[in-house]
């Protein structure tokens, strides 16, 4: 009697999922500190392994390849902790392709109209003072 995979019953008819609702804040950010704390505490062990290292071996090549490889370790915990999970198909994208705005903007007309140039009249004053040539 399965009613369809939107509705998500058993073969006996019971619901299976309830709700297709993204987990709860708390539980995403619990998570997400969980990741953080697993990453970072390979920190400090690091740093240890380190002075072990120089310390077995009496090398300082060995000790500070360890620690140069825990450097980035805080960084990376800290992106992926703070990455969200993926988005659905359903969640509306909030981007808007803005207006091309032109890189050198032209006015759609000038801003002063020429006025049309006429010849000359012989024999009698340039009423707007054109310069004949």
């Amino acid at each position: 009697m399965k009613q369809g995979p939107e509705l998500s019953f058993d073969d006996e008819g019971r619901p299976v999922l309830i709700t297709r609702a993204a987990p709860a804040y708390e539980v995403q950010h619990r998570r997400r500190v969980k990741k953080y704390l697993s990453l970072m505490a390979f920190r400090i062990p690091a740093l240890i392994l380190a002075a072990v290292a120089y310390s077995v071996w009496e090398n300082g090549l060995i000790s500070l390849a360890i620690i140069v490889v825990s450097i980035p370790l805080p960084w990376m915990a800290v992106l992926i902790a703070n990455d969200r999970p993926p988005r659905t198909a359903e969640e509306p994208r909030r981007y808007d392709t803005p207006r091309r705005i032109p890189l050198f903007p032209t006015a759609e007309r000038p801003a002063i109209e020429r006025m049309p140039r006429t010849a000359p009249q012989h024999g009698g004053d340039d009423v707007r003072g054109d310069v004949p040539g």
